[in-house]
This record gives structure tokens, C-alpha cells and sequence, in this order.
């Protein structure tokens, strides 16, 4: 996404881990309905239909409640891709922090609020002011924009009347979200969106739940691209006519996972499913035994979301990286290449998959245990005994780090991260959720 592309992001309230449809009466901060999904649930379905961010409201009303929603924020970050916005319940700069550490790119203060202004320069100091934006909702707190800016705010989130307000000149001082509850209707938001100082839209999806249809965010911003608004979509670097097509009219398509590089299948297009594909971000195939086009999960609910596209050196092969949901192959398995024809026994050094293939021993270890085992004997013994060994292998670190000799440092360093699988596997801790934390980072 560059600098000049408009956001479309889709804002859902959160309370007791639920999720909560927002936006009576064109209010972004007022809730609709309680939904029966938890917000992890909605926001992959956000992830997954082509929205750019995540606006998270906490519509908690003490502090255990907050907790709870910091914990499903955290939750919820570890599993989508977007940018997430939070803000609701902001008392203290640790409210601030605790967002961000949840996983939020960005904190929204309140400028109804007067303890929140009064917030602002502090957290600003201390996050920065990428991190902060500030919600305004009438045309008094629209008007202290600049007192907002310099104080530390970075964007104004227009809420309620002044919602299309960012052409107004009055939002000059600081790029704008503006709030859309009127999803369905793309000339409403468009005419959002053209303001000069908007930089995206916030829309509440409200018409998804009343008429129990998804609204594919993905076609929402292609209308909205021909319209004239740049925005995210996936759009072909070369055309189709420059394809080195088979006899039949088709290319080959390589479907791999996007996070673990697994190749999940083979499939083929024809010229309509890949412009398809582009168009919904939803990987369409064309079947040679059907003489048909389909998209993939259509049946199945095993749908294939478009992370990337490449194309080989002979330009006669499509790589695609995906978000698969369920099993790729027919049959149940997760991948269609299961039925092994020959190998040759090789020693793994693929760095994360030697730490699954370890983290996977240590806890079969835990499940089954072996007479004689050392990992046995540390889960034998307890907490306890599993921290004092990772603080000794800690201490070791230090010291091989004063010798000249690297080998001392890589053995000290593998003695660690072994005690440290204890650890995790003790804690019901994956590796998967570490990779994830870092990355948010």
C-alpha cells in the first residue's frame, strides 16, 4: 500500500470477548447489537474479505472487563494480517500502552473526553505520535485540530456530524479517517474518500448482519478504484496476453501457504478465473475434467484467500501464496502431495522447522514419557527446576560470550533454547505464537 492509497478500514466493538456491530445513528461509538461470534471470529472475516486495517472499539465497563478485551485484542492480533486500531476505554497512559502491546499499530483518544487531552502529549512523548489519533465528533472538538497536532495527535478519526467534514478545510492540519455507516452504498463512501484530507474510510458493516450476506471488502474498493479513489487492490504487473499459455489456453498454478511456504496443490486458470481472482482475492481455478471455471472452497467452505501472485522466468507458471482455510486437497489432507514415491534420508536445517521437529519431541516426551529421559526428569521436577535451568543456561550465554572461540557461544545458545522448549511446551506455549509476537513487533 503506498502513501497515496485510500484505507478502507471496517470498525467492530468488542465486550466480554463478543463482538458488537457499532454505528447508531452514523456513531461510531455507539453500539447496534451484540453478535453471536467473539471478535476473533468477525475480525478473520474482515481479514479474509479485503478490508486494509482493523478498528477495534473497547466497550468494556470496569476493568476486568478490560482485561479481558486487552486478552482478546492480543488473541485477535496473532491471527489476521491488518493494521489494528484500538481505543474505548483510555483512563491512564497505561490503557495507551497495554493497547499497543496487545498488538495495536495506533491508540484513538476521545475528545470528549477531557482526561484524554489531557493524555495526549504525554503518550505522544512516549509512544510517538504515529501511535496516537484522536476521535472527534461535533464541530467544537473538530475545531482544536491544530491544538490536537500540536499537543502530539498524528490523524483525526471524524465521527458523527462531522464525519464529512475532512473537506471542510477545518481537518487541514492533520491527515483524517472519516466514519461511513453506510457500507453498502459506494457512492456515499466514495464521496467520503474524495476529500482531500481523508486518507481513508471507517465503515461499521452493519448491512452484512442485516441481510446475513458478506460484504466483500475486496469488490467494494475495485468499485471504488474505478471511481477514481487509488486503492489497495490486486491489480496484474503483467497482462495476460504476455502469459505463455499451454496448448489448451490454461497456466499452471502453484498453490503454496503463505506462512509456512507448505506447496499445498496444483491447480489451473484460464484467463476469467485469473481476472477473477484479482477481482474478489479469491483464487478461482479453471477444471480441465469439468470444462469449468471454480473457485476454490465454493462448496467446500475450503476458500483460498490471495496473499500473492508471481510469475516464472518463462512466464508459463503462476505462483500463488495463500490464506487456506481447511484442507487444500479433496481428500482431507492438508496438502495434495502426501503419497511419497522415494526419499532419501537428509538432516533438516530449515532453522523453524528444526524448532517444531524439537519443540514436537519434548512434548511428546511430556505426553509419553521415556525412562531415562532428561526432558522427563526436568517435567518430573516441576517449575521450579525449569526455570532454575534456563537461568543457568542464561548465565552460561554471558560467559561464552567473553570467549574468543564462536563454537562455545553456539552450544550455549542450543543448550538454552532447548531448556526454553521445556519451558514453552510446561506453558502450553508453540512456537507459532512466538513467530507471530515477534513479527507484530
Amino acid at each position: 500500500m503506498t502513501a497515496e492509497t485510500k484505507r478502507l478500514i471496517t470498525a467492530i466493538g468488542c465486550k466480554n470477548k463478543q463482538a458488537i456491530l457499532l454505528g447508531t445513528d452514523g456513531d461510531l461509538l455507539k453500539p447496534q447489537a451484540t453478535l453471536e461470534a467473539s471478535l476473533i471470529t468477525v475480525a478473520e472475516q474482515i481479514n479474509n474479505s479485503g478490508a486494509d486495517e482493523l478498528l477495534i472499539l473497547d466497550l468494556s465497563e470496569n476493568d476486568e472487563e478490560h482485561e479481558a478485551v486487552i486478552g482478546s485484542i492480543k488473541e485477535t492480533a496473532r491471527v489476521i494480517d491488518l493494521p489494528i486500531l484500538v481505543g474505548g476505554r483510555v483512563k491512564r497512559m497505561e490503557d495507551v500502552k497495554k493497547y499497543l502491546y496487545a498488538g495495536a499499530k495506533a491508540v484513538f483518544l476521545d475528545a470528549d473526553k477531557p482526561e484524554n487531552v489531557d493524555l495526549i502529549r504525554e503518550v505522544s512523548n512516549r509512544f510517538g505520535a504515529e501511535k496516537i489519533f484522536m476521535m472527534v465528533s461535533d464541530e467544537k472538538a473538530l475545531a482544536r485540530a491544530e491544538e490536537f497536532a500540536q499537543l502530539g495527535v498524528s490523524m483525526l478519526i471524524l465521527n458523527g456530524t462531522v464525519a464529512e467534514s475532512a473537506d471542510a478545510g477545518k481537518a487541514e492540519n492533520l491527515p483524517a479517517l472519516a466514519v461511513c455507516t453506510k457500507t453498502a452504498e459506494t457512492e456515499t463512501v466514495y464521496h467520503v474518500l474524495h476529500a482531500d484530507h481523508c486518507e481513508g474510510v471507517i465503515l461499521t458493516a452493519i448491512e452484512a448482519d442485516k441481510t446475513n450476506k458478506e460484504i466483500s471488502y475486496m469488490e467494494l474498493k475495485q468499485e471504488l478504484s474505478k471511481k477514481g479513489c487509488p486503492m489497495d487492490i490486486l491489480t496484474s504487473s503483467v497482462p495476460w496476453s504476455d502469459f505463455k499459455l499451454g496448448p489448451n489456453g490454461l497456466i499452471p498454478v502453484i498453490v503454496q501457504d503463505f506462512k509456512t511456504d507448505e506447496v499445498l496443490m496444483l491447480a489451473y486458470m484460464n484467463e476469467q478465473a485469473f481476472e477473477d481472482t484479482l477481482k474478489t482475492g479469491k483464487m478461482h481455478y479453471y477444471s480441465r475434467s469439468r470444462q469449468t471455471q471454480w473457485m476454490k472452497g465454493e462448496t467446500s467452505g475450503h476458500l483460498q484467500y490471495v496473499k500473492s501472485l508471481k510469475l516464472d522466468c518463462d512466464n508459463d507458471t503462476i505462483l500463488a501464496k495463500v490464506h487456506q482455510i481447511g484442507p487444500a486437497c479433496h481428500t482431507g489432507s492438508h496438502n495434495c502431495f502426501f503419497q511419497t514415491l522415494a526419499e532419501k534420508d537428509y538432516k533438516e536445517t530449515n532453522p523453524l522447522k528444526v524448532f517444531e521437529d524439537v519443540y514436537a519431541v519434548i512434548k511428546d516426551r511430556k505426553i509419553h514419557p521415556k525412562e531415562g529421559s532428561y526432558t522427563n526428569y526436568l517435567f518430573d521436577k516441576g517449575i521450579d527446576k525449569i526455570l532454575k535451568k534456563v537461568g543457568e543456561e542464561c548465565t552460561e550465554i554471558v560467559i561464552a560470550a567473553k570467549n574468543p572461540d564462536p563454537e562455545e557461544i553456539k552450544y550455549e545458545i542450543s543448550d538454552f533454547l532447548y531448556h526454553a522448549m521445556v519451558l514453552m511446551v510446561q506453558k502450553g506455549v508453540t512456537w507459532e505464537e512466538i513467530t507471530e509476537e515477534l513479527a507484530n513487533r
